[in-house]
């Protein structure tokens, strides 16, 4: 395999180029370090995956960028590069959110198009296409209803997914993650929040009444997920990919609590605009084709997240 990652320098797309020069692929990794956070820790990222003289690694911006000459050869493309963030996709931000989840999408299946030769396209979407959904867990056939700009984004690029996928050929499966934590897990994360707030000492905002549910999914399992949806056969242009752990925040917090060993003070505040109140996935679908099952507890996920961030350097409060 010669895989072409865009979003390589994040959270989960450092996770998975590891795996897959683990698994003896050739990667080039594309990142345009965007300022949603600190680009030292997404650089940080990479420094395992540079060491290894099959990854190559390029710094562009997917809405500018000539596209074509850095995927020749490529056979399989994992596109997660986007601007992240429910809250943050408001107002004037939305044009950015357009340019880089949308625009960025587009020009990437016009020179996978181009170039040809690609075997699978696994492009990142994400639960907030659910919005506020009819029924949990929620299955792929449940109809879009996104609460926020950011999922407005994610529902256009799966609708460009499928426009390329029925006019071209272009082999493209979208997968919807849901709420996707552990090691390297960006610092405007809620899970990540949570525990520099214990470390620190200082109280946590928490949107809601803390009864609100996520539906968690361990960032390995995630990666697992998206590995057999690049070389398994695949029927649909979605799968859902959740962690089976659908927990009220109030849940959460208590155990983020218990791993780090420090109590957490609660400061509530009326919900943000564009949050949904609940996510639980169904992932009869995954587990069909893709044999996809998550493997991880939400406990060991929280330890192993705690045992990497706290070596950490402390955040700003």
């Amino acid at each position: 395999m010669r895989v072409f990652v865009t979003g390589a320098a994040g959270f989960l797309g450092s996770t998975l180029v590891e795996r897959l020069l683990d698994r003896g692929a050739e990667v080039v990794g594309v990142d345009a370090f965007t300022a949603n956070y600190d680009a030292a820790r997404k650089r940080a990222n990479l420094e395992a995956a540079l060491a290894v003289r099959t990854f190559r690694f390029v710094e562009c911006d997917l809405r500018h960028a000539p596209l074509a000459p850095l995927l020749k050869g490529a056979t399989h493309v994992v596109h997660l590069a986007a601007l992240p963030g429910v809250r943050a996709s408001w107002g004037e931000a939305f044009r950015d959110y357009a340019e880089h989840n949308v625009l960025g999408t587009q020009r990437l299946l016009e020179a996978v198009r181009a170039v040809g030769g690609v075997e699978r396209l696994v492009a990142a979407s994400s639960s907030s296409v659910y919005g506020a959904p009819t029924r949990f867990p929620t299955p792929e056939d449940e109809a879009p209803r996104p609460l926020s700009p950011y999922g407005v984004t994610k529902v256009a690029t799966e609708s460009l997914l499928q426009a390329y996928r029925a006019s071209f050929g272009v082999p493209a499966v979208a997968l919807r993650y849901f709420t996707v934590y552990g090691p390297r897990q960006r610092p405007d994360m809620g899970i990540h929040r949570f525990f520099e707030a214990a470390r620190a000492g200082v109280p946590v905002t928490v949107y809601g009444d803390g009864t609100q549910t996520r539906d968690f999914t361990y960032v390995d399992d995630a990666v697992r997920a998206t590995i057999a949806a690049l070389t398994r056969p695949t029927r649909e242009v979605a799968y859902n990919v959740g962690g089976g752990h659908r927990v009220s925040v109030s849940e959460l917090l208590d155990a983020i609590a218990g791993v780090a060993g420090k109590s957490i003070t609660r400061h509530h505040v009326d919900p943000e605009p564009g949050d949904p109140r609940d996510t639980s996935a169904d992932t009869a679908r995954a587990a069909r084709d893709l044999d996809y099952a998550p493997a991880t507890a939400l406990l060991d996920g929280l330890r192993r997240q705690w045992e990497w961030q706290r070596n950490l350097t402390a955040a700003p409060a």
